[in-house]
Parts: structure tokens; C-alpha cells; sequence
């Protein structure tokens, strides 16, 4: 293995999220600036209106801890109101653009707050689907941005026959994120050695597989699942993340490896627990790369 791996991080891992009601949010200062003591020289863009949307204000608040931009994630309606979805493309694209960001990380939004709940849809709605994640691939390129669709859970693209669906009815890009891969019934490892060629992003996340199965069995919601621990740092839980690793790299992959581990802070949780958590994925990540 290639020891070139570029690893970037993202504010979800330290609790700050798009869902109201998410939990404590540190501010930026603290955010950034722990990432920069822990060596991390990039980061995804995180939800709107956390970090400025001003292209220049971003840049020189980035600058300040020596940190770059990967590109951000975007949850957009897909399926309706394709006009709506593709100015909200137009929007992030142009900032991410503007602020050195290559990659635009698409997921599926379904309309309803938090990814607890998805709303099942016709056939004639996922097709509006696939036609407007490919119409905002087009917008993303004209900014020199790839695209990339993001199975996340509580999206429309979540458990593992949707993923294969929109394998078989995109050429776009996969992010390919092995914590909400495995929660939704894929095996990520397994998915990046059949379509290496798909691999356009990576997430790095571990996930305990009990908390997952029981969120697959409809049994416990997902943002519960997530404040009772369903993620933990690398190598920890029950992804096999060294092999992961070891697949994308031999397949070529050259991008961006972005350590996420979503997190919930409650009212009592310390402060410097996702640095802590951060700190043992990126360990663990190294033990990974120095061993081949």
C-alpha cells in the first residue's frame, strides 16, 4: 500500500449537524482548531450556516489553522422539485469551488427533518431522482467539482438494494462511506472490491453491528442509535477498515480519506471527547498504512 493516503476530518465528529435538535454544538474555533493539533490539513465543509458561506471569509477562517477544503456534503430533495435541488447544487458548488474543494458529496434527502424516517417512492420519483443527481453532476464539473451520491441512512439511497438500484441506473460516483453502508445491509468492503471503478469518495467511519442490526430491524431509531454509541473510533467496532483501506488503494483510489464519526453531544458529555475519539482513529489509521 501506498503510504500517500490524504486523510481530512469533518465537524460531524464533533457533534455539529444539520438535524435540529442534534445535540450540544462546539463552536468553530474549537472545531478547527482541534483538528489542526491533531494534524488533520483538511476538512469537509460541514452543515450550512456553521462555517461562513462567504467564499473569502471561509478561506481566511480556514487559513487561520492551516487547513484546506475538501468540499462539503449536500442533502437535497432529489426526487421533487428538480429546480429547487439544482440552485441549491448551483450554490454549494460555486463555494466549494471558489475555496479549493473538489468533490461534491450528494445525498438524497427526503424532505423530513433527521434520517429517522423515509417516506417510500414511486417509481416515476426515484427516475426524477437519477435524473437530477446527474443534472447537478453537470452543475458541480462546470465548477470543476466531481460528484459523488452519498447511501446514507434515513435517505433514499440507504439500504443495499437501493444501492445496487442506483448503481445499475447512474454512472455517478459512490461516497463511499463504510459506517452507513453497513448500517444499511452493505458490506462496504465488499461493494468497493466488486465496483472499484465506483469509488469516487471515502468516509471513514467503524460501527458497532449490534446498534446496526437493531436500527435495520426498525427497532431503534437512527439518532438514538447514534447517542448510544453506534459509531466509535476506528477500530473499534466491526468494520474492517484495514481491508477497506487496502482494497481502494490497490484498485488506484487517490482521493480523499474522511475520518467521520458522528457524534451526538449531550448536555453532559466532556468537550474534548470527539478530539479523543479523533485522535484514536487517526492512530489507528496510521498503524493501517505503516503496516503495508
Amino acid at each position: 500500500m501506498t503510504a500517500t493516503i490524504r486523510v481530512a476530518a469533518a465537524p460531524i465528529s464533533w457533534g455539529v449537524c444539520e438535524v435540529p435538535g442534534w445535540g450540544r454544538v462546539l463552536d468553530a474555533a474549537t472545531v478547527l482548531g482541534e483538528m489542526a493539533a491533531l494534524g488533520v490539513q483538511a476538512t469537509e465543509l460541514g452543515p450550512p450556516g456553521y462555517l461562513p458561506r462567504d467564499p473569502a471569509a471561509l478561506r481566511e477562517l480556514l487559513g487561520q489553522y492551516g487547513l484546506t477544503l475538501v468540499g462539503g456534503f449536500l442533502a437535497v430533495v432529489l426526487h421533487e422539485n428538480q429546480d429547487n435541488a439544482l440552485k441549491e447544487a448551483e450554490e454549494s458548488a460555486a463555494l466549494f469551488a471558489a475555496c479549493g474543494g473538489d468533490v461534491l458529496v450528494l445525498a438524497a434527502a427526503t424532505g423530513l427533518d433527521g434520517y429517522d424516517d423515509r417516506p417510500k417512492l414511486t417509481d416515476a420519483e426515484w427516475a426524477t431522482l437519477v435524473d437530477t443527481a446527474g443534472k447537478i453532476r453537470g452543475i458541480a464539473a462546470a465548477h470543476g467539482l466531481r460528484t459523488v451520491l452519498h447511501p446514507h441512512v434515513g435517505t433514499h439511497v440507504e439500504q443495499r438494494a437501493e444501492v445496487e438500484r442506483f448503481l445499475a441506473d447512474s454512472d455517478l460516483g459512490l461516497c463511499l462511506d463504510t459506517g452507513h453502508l453497513m448500517i444499511g445491509g452493505t458490506d462496504p468492503v465488499e461493494l468497493a472490491q466488486r465496483y472499484p471503478e465506483r469509488v469516487g469518495h471515502v468516509h471513514l467511519k467503524d460501527v458497532r453491528e449490534d446498534l446496526a442490526a437493531e436500527v435495520r430491524a426498525g427497532r431503534l431509531g437512527y439518532t438514538d442509535a447514534v447517542g448510544r454509541g453506534i459509531y466509535t473510533p476506528l477500530g473499534e467496532g466491526d468494520v474492517d477498515v484495514a481491508a477497506m483501506v487496502r482494497s481502494v488503494q490497490a484498485a488506484g483510489y487517490d482521493g480523499w480519506y474522511v475520518l467521520e464519526q458522528d457524534t451526538a453531544l449531550g448536555a453532559e458529555s466532556p468537550d474534548d471527547l470527539p478530539r479523543r475519539d479523533t485522535e484514536r482513529s487517526l492512530a489507528h489509521l496510521a498503524k493501517i498504512i505503516d503496516s503495508h
